[in-house]
């Protein structure tokens, strides 16, 4: 989806990583989730490599609303189902490959009454389903400590103490620019060529509104559950905890490599889930780059389903990585 830093372009929506992803996956065939439906990047990438048909599952009800009109084209080969990806395995069973496209989308950063954009003034609001308590209900509501702590875990932020304590000492806040201006006076003006100081502040928000951490990994779960043997998950990240979340799961979840003795060759014994394609995450090359700044944080990871059982689910509640901690000392 979108890199938050990217939010000064106003770019429309490219799909990111599209190439590598098609190119890991190929031939394309078959039924597909696009479980981060988005603008459609994904779905109409996938719908024209060869698939015979995409469920497209979005959260946000103006994804569907779009839906509605780019993908006339497609006829019955899209189908849509509004929802959250981490139950797809209610919406499609047997599938032949899962997309996830984490993050933010541009349709989202352009539309300022939405509240995820730092760079226009709405309300502060980041839900991407648009029901539940907004980003302001949690800043204004919230004690000082756990807010650190939603700004140091979720935004990686290393002065979550001190612009905690400045948004207690000013609040309450109910628009976007007036917080991403206490912010900036906080930690400095933002340099040109530097991500706007409140980046990773507007992300740890967004990321707390919308259980963003918990549904990825009961996505991910769920992907395991409806891909048939040989069926693909393909998922692109942009910031270090998803991938690293995304790159556990395949650590916990992913083949084991045996020999038969020391100087035979290897030999592969399908031990568990997935069989892990890409051993290193893949990011964009120079001819992307070029195209698509904002996509120079995204990173693919892609597994292949094996015909193990999936883990039932209170082994998925089990293996998911502990992502809290404290915010370091001052």
């Amino acid at each position: 989806m979108s890199d938050p830093a990217a939010q000064k372009g106003g770019a429309p929506h490219v799909p990111v990583l599209l190439r590598p992803l098609l190119a890991a996956v190929a031939p394309v065939t078959g039924v597909w989730i696009d479980g981060t439906l988005g603008a459609g990047g994904y779905a109409r990438g996938l719908l024209e490599a060869g698939a015979d048909k995409v469920i497209g599952i979005d959260r946000d009800p103006l994804a569907h609303e779009m839906a509605r009109d780019w993908g006339a084209e497609y006829g019955d080969r899209l189908a849509l189902w509004q929802g959250n990806f981490a139950q797809m395995d209610k919406a499609a069973e047997a599938v032949d490959g899962v997309v996830l496209d984490l993050g933010v989308s541009s349709m989202q950063l352009d539309r300022a009454e939405r509240g995820f954009s730092f760079m226009k003034d709405g309300p502060l609001d980041m839900r991407m389903g648009q029901e539940g308590p907004t980003a302001a209900e949690l800043v204004n509501s919230v004690e000082e400590a756990e807010l650190a702590n939603i700004l140091f875990i979720y935004g990686e932020e290393r002065q979550s103490r001190r612009i905690a304590r400045a948004i207690v000492q000013d609040r309450p806040f109910d628009r976007t620019l007036p917080l991403a201006e206490l912010i900036e006076r906080v930690l400095g003006r933002t340099k040109p060529g530097q991500a706007h100081a409140a980046t990773r502040s507007f992300q740890a928000l967004r990321i707390a509104v919308n259980g963003e951490y918990d549904a990825l990994w009961q996505g991910l779960m769920a992907a395991e559950r409806v891909l048939k043997p040989g069926g693909y998950l393909a998922v692109v990240t942009f910031h270090s905890v998803e991938d690293r979340m995304v790159k556990r799961f395949f650590q916990l979840h992913g083949d084991k490599k045996t020999h038969v003795n020391r100087y035979g060759d290897q030999t592969h014994e399908a031990t568990d889930p997935f069989t892990v394609l890409t051993r290193k995450a893949v990011g964009p090359d120079a001819e992307e780059l070029a195209e698509n700044p904002r996509s120079r944080s995204a990173k693919l990871r892609v597994g292949r389903r094996t015909e193990i059982a999936a883990r039932p689910v209170e082994a998925a509640e089990l293996s998911m990585p502990m992502m809290k901690q404290s915010p370091r000392r001052r």
